[in-house]
């Protein structure tokens, strides 16, 4: 495929991407971290692949927090959209950069990667000031946002509210914050609020009302069903490093069993290679995005 076409590609994924959080059902999003787990979600139905940060990170060996290097979660961003044909949205975490500047060169890099959306946070990783200011924000959301016009992909920005992560405030000051953040980073350019950490369905929909937008949770074990975050009114639901720390969890019980029984009943898998194989045949080249 010329690159004129993959262009037209990612817009067309884009806006398909675009389109999923302003309809039902719900877009429910199976964190993905690399091309393996990226095919066996598109496999199991999900409309669209989501990356996470920290299982990222971690199968590149790292620790999460920006602490691998950029270029190379730009390269496993690209290997997980050539694997797939759904659109992928990238969790860049912070943005990559201490400057709008840099932020906005994150948002190109990421773009030709395939890209076409982002995760953008507002937290910060020092815990004298754990949110960045309001203004600081917005203004590399904006930059962002800028980013992708230049680059003609109109990306799904999904901007990350830590202030229930980090319990900030009291419950109330802390959803008056979360609507005053969350208007100043739609008026800079946001199409989705992430209040990372808010797990009360009812203050979830009053957040839908408050911000007349799409609001995404984390869905975590314990969590209610998707149909009754559905009912409340939120758009989106991902699930973080959930599903990559359940993967890790099994391997290390797998794992320590072989070592202590000896016995090689536990690779005993539904999953055979002749299974994984398939999910890697060959396709047809993508030319169009299904309505």
């Amino acid at each position: 495929m010329c690159d004129h076409m993959k262009k037209d590609l990612q817009i067309r994924l884009a806006e398909d991407f675009r389109r999923r959080h302003r309809r039902k059902p719900l877009l429910l999003l199976a964190n993905v971290w690399d091309p393996i787990s990226a095919r066996i979600v598109e496999a199991a139905g999900y409309d669209a692949v989501a990356t996470t940060s920290g299982g990222l990170a971690w199968a590149l060996g790292y620790r999460d927090g920006e602490e691998t290097p950029w270029g190379e979660v730009v390269a496993a961003t690209a290997r997980v959209v050539r694997t797939v044909r759904v659109p992928v949205t990238a969790d860049i975490e912070a943005g990559y950069g201490d400057t709008p500047q840099q932020v906005s060169q994150s948002v190109r890099d990421i773009i030709g990667a395939g890209a076409v959306g982002v995760n953008l946070e507002d937290g910060t990783h020092d815990a004298a000031n754990p949110m960045r200011g309001i203004d600081e924000a917005a203004a590399r959301i904006r930059a962002a946002r800028e980013a992708a016009q230049a680059e003609g992909v109109p990306v799904v920005i999904n901007a990350r509210i830590d202030l229930y992560l980090k319990r900030i405030g009291t419950e109330a000051t802390r959803f008056a914050e979360t609507v005053r953040r969350g208007k100043a980073y739609l008026a800079a350019g946001a199409d989705c609020l992430f209040p990372f950490g808010l797990v009360d369905l009812g203050v979830a929909s009053e957040l839908v009302h408050a911000l007349a937008a799409p609001i995404n949770l984390v869905g975590r074990a314990g969590m209610p069903p998707v149909a009754d975050i559905e009912a409340a009114g939120v758009a989106r639901v991902s699930v973080a490093s959930g599903l990559t720390l359940a993967t890790m969890s099994a391997i290390q019980g797998m794992a320590e069993e072989l070592r202590t029984s000896g016995r090689f009943d536990v690779l005993a898998s539904a999953m055979k290679r002749d299974d994984a194989q398939r999910l890697f045949a060959p396709r047809p080249e993508q030319t169009q995005v299904t309505p």
